[in-house]
């Protein structure tokens, strides 16, 4: 892949990622191109990749979208989710260092400030909660689970969750995270593999609440 393209990937999977390309935005390549500065073909290679990676479908016209994953879509990405990031916890629990937890120690506490301010901040909130993440994958040391999830966290679910988070649930959240270091702390891999589960599962049904209440109230704007 030639760097015109490698950038333009990259930029247009970070418009995708933040939102900015919101799920089923048609993506014209002319646009991209100049939103991108280079030309149309690097930004073609970069689409093929997006595609590759679930964030972009293609039609039988050949018109590119964003995607938009249906319920079962992301059901079944939560569920592999649930058992690649367990296992990750748990190899991340039994290769834990000093220095690796004070990282992930960090994270949380970005977050947990994130969230107690007057009115939760939640770009910094998924900013940790990425960092967090990529802490406990970095400790597992396994690049087959890292691709594996590269391809799973996606951060529109995750920024779509967030977003319809009450304080309740971002504070549940944070809490899940504390009893991971906890179980890091003490190098328990069984432990912290089965609070990954349970934090990844619940983050599902989060998801699937607010895909729930984002439905309902589309269909009340529709009948009025």
């Amino acid at each position: 892949m030639s760097r015109a393209s490698d950038r333009a990937y990259e930029a247009i999977r970070s418009m995708i990622l933040s939102g900015e390309l919101p799920a089923g935005a048609q993506l014209a390549e002319e646009a991209l191109a100049e939103r991108c500065g280079v030309s149309r073909t690097p930004v073609r290679e970069a689409l093929r990749r997006l595609e590759s990676d679930l964030l972009v479908t293609r039609t039988d016209t050949q018109r590119s979208f964003v995607a938009d994953w249906s319920i079962d879509d992301v059901a079944d990405a939560f569920e592999l989710r649930a058992l690649l990031e367990g296992k990750a916890a748990r190899r991340a629990a039994e290769r834990m260092t000093d220095a690796a937890l004070a990282r992930i120690r960090d994270a949380n506490h970005r977050l947990g400030d994130a969230i107690r301010r007057p009115v939760p901040d939640v770009a910094v909130f998924l900013d940790a909660n990425r960092d967090f993440h990529a802490a406990i994958l970095d400790v597992a040391g396994s690049r087959r689970l890292a691709a594996l999830l590269a391809t799973l966290i996606e951060q529109p679910v995750v920024w779509r969750t967030a977003h319809h988070y009450g304080r309740e649930a971002l504070n549940r959240s944070y809490g899940e995270h504390e009893e991971l270091i906890a179980a890091f702390a003490r190098r328990d891999g069984p432990w912290a593999e089965a609070i990954m589960t349970g934090h990844i599962l619940r983050a599902y049904h989060a998801y699937a609440d607010a895909h729930r209440g984002l439905a309902e109230r589309d269909q009340r704007e529709a009948a009025e």
